[in-house]
């Protein structure tokens, strides 16, 4: 594809997309949005145009644009929108299915014929696996030669249609599907050809279903490794290592870490079994017994272990690792086959003394587990739904071993270790920021005063447990009781931006608590990877919002003026 010249040229081709509207491009398709609104990609967005008025008319937005000059523009112009700002480009799109996602409208607009046409059909493949079921896939095609600076491929509406049927994916007809040049080209004509999914088109969702209903347990580990990556997809997504078109690559540290903190009540507090029989698990060798000294908190990813603890945890995750892969991994295989589902390889880690903290780094050291893309994708998008499946058929099959225990004692013994919800060590950073200075609420700007001020869980408690420091933000009382369960909206998140820096530089930054910040972001926040920066954080929770919106459906708190 061609950037460089979108990126030098940038003010140019702004304006000269900025020159025509949303409608004059694409009033061709528009009667096919409807009322209701959604999540939407603009791929190529440019100026933003596009996505500015799709925003405009209720929906979230991400903007993928890989021309740097072109969008910072687009950027500007958008930033009082619900619209998000992406550098990716067809036909990987990586950091977009990074995200895991799945969106009601794609736009590919004047686009495809930067695409040479060897990575079209995976670019489509792509592109369609990123719909929600009925989505709308919109794609215009730019017809005629190219100029002295831009080289641009034949295009077909055929090809599409034939990549279409190989993704079943349904063509929607229009009245008209042709159209002179907007800005007047005498050899230039446009395009458009639109498909539908018409349903969850990946199959993850009934691969899901055998496992957790019909397939054949002679112990829990089944449920306990669909359990242990679920909750990884949910609560800590930031912990992928790598992403393919076919998988998703997790450290193998991090599946035994979240394995310990499953069965860590079930064996060492509740003492139940999790296969039929007397024999012991293969998973719980001594150092697993040893973690009854601690709690399932304390095993949370981003947390810091003391030399006295580390060598302890560090053995207790190498053998759940090693067991998963010998065990439920080995034995968990696509229905009808004896093909695994799940791949990984274990490294051969040498155990130290001293302190450990239980970041990426650290758990990628125990090796890679691999997950099929398409179930990964399932499991972060369902999760709400796939979890009691889960907890349900567990309940079942440890009842069928032991009668003498109700399911209520079973349903509380699989209650995930949330902890509470505790402000309490941040709420002491904000008494020592007021005895050396100020402190500011980051919804309102409003001065705070040692006898009046909330600590706010930014990601409301309530809907998603996390305690993280980026999460836990210093506001005014008024603010905090107006915003109670709800999330806040785009526009209010990006105008508070430079006050929930301020915070964390304020109090967090050459502190001890450093490293512990951001390895709690690095887990629980997509994109941050290993930036490590305060900007890439922020991003992070913009794109984290717009996960639990699209996803849990949350409220939004447009701000005490809203």
């Amino acid at each position: 594809m061609t950037i460089s010249i979108y990126h030098h040229r940038a003010a140019e081709f702004f304006s000269q997309y900025q020159s025509l509207t949303f409608e004059q491009v694409h009033g061709d398709w528009l009667p096919l949005l409807g009322e209701k609104a959604g999540l939407a990609l603009d791929v190529g967005a440019g100026s933003g145009r596009d996505a500015l008025a799709l925003a405009e008319r209720g929906w979230d937005v991400l903007a993928v644009e890989p021309a740097a000059g072109l969008r910072a523009l687009g950027e500007a112009a958008t930033a009082h929108a619900s619209v998000q700002w992406l550098d990716d480009a067809l036909p990987d799109l990586a950091k977009i299915r990074a995200l895991s996602y799945r969106f009601d409208l794609i736009l590919v607009s004047a686009v495809w014929m930067h695409i040479a046409p060897s990575a079209r059909e995976r670019a489509f493949r792509i592109l369609a696996e990123l719909l929600a079921p009925s989505g709308l896939l919109v794609i215009t095609l730019r017809h005629g030669p190219g100029d002295a600076e831009r080289q641009f491929h034949e295009v077909s509406k055929a090809e599409l249609e034939a990549f279409a049927r190989q993704r079943a994916l349904v063509p929607v007809a229009l009245k008209t599907s042709t159209a002179a040049d907007q800005l007047k080209r005498a050899d230039v004509w446009w395009e458009t050809a639109l498909y539908r999914l018409p349903d969850d088109g990946t199959g993850a969702l009934p691969t899901l279903r055998h496992i957790i209903v019909n397939d054949d347990k002679s112990s829990t580990y089944k449920l306990g490794l669909l359990r242990t990556l679920l909750r990884i997809a949910d609560s800590a997504p930031g912990l992928v290592l790598r992403r393919t078109d076919d998988w998703v690559e997790l450290p193998l540290g991090a599946v035994g870490l979240f394995w310990l903190m499953l069965y860590h009540p079930l064996v060492l507090q509740h003492n139940l079994r999790q296969a039929p029989g007397a024999k012991g698990y293969g998973f719980a060798k001594d150092a697993f017994y040893e973690l009854a000294r601690l709690s399932p908190l304390d095993l949370r990813p981003g947390l810091s272990l003391s030399d006295e603890f580390a060598p302890v945890v560090l053995r207790a995750i190498r053998d759940a690792a090693a067991n998963i892969l010998k065990n439920p991994a080995r034995f968990t295989t696509w229905p009808g086959s004896n093909r695994q589902v799940f791949d990984g390889e274990l490294s051969g880690l040498r155990i130290l003394t001293g302190p450990v903290r239980l970041d990426r780094d650290t758990l990628a050291r125990f090796g890679v587990f691999r997950v099929p893309a398409s179930l990964w994708d399932t499991l972060s998008r369902y999760a709400c739904w796939v979890e009691p499946a889960i907890v349900n058929e567990w309940t079942s099959l440890m009842g069928s071993w032991e009668a003498r225990y109700s399911s209520e004692s079973y349903h509380q013994a699989l209650a995930w270790s949330e902890g509470r919800r505790d402000t309490s060590l941040v709420r002491r950073l904000v008494e020592q920021q007021l005895a050396q200075g100020s402190v500011d609420c980051v919804w309102t700007a409003q001065r705070l005063s040692s006898s009046a001020y909330d600590i706010d869980h930014c990601f409301p408690w309530s809907r998603w447990s996390n305690n993280d420091l980026w999460n836990l933000l210093p506001a005014s009382q008024r603010a905090n009781t107006a915003k109670s369960e709800k999330l806040p909206s785009d526009a209010l998140l990006k105008r508070s931006r430079p006050r929930v820096i301020h915070w964390w530089e304020q109090a967090l930054l050459g502190d001890d608590l450093q490293a512990r910040f951001f390895a709690e972001a690095e887990a629980a926040l997509p994109l941050v990877g290993e930036a490590r920066s305060l900007d890439s954080v922020f991003e992070g929770m913009l794109q984290q919002r717009l996960r639990l919106k699209t996803n849990l459906q949350l409220a939004e708190w447009m701000g005490l003026g809203g």
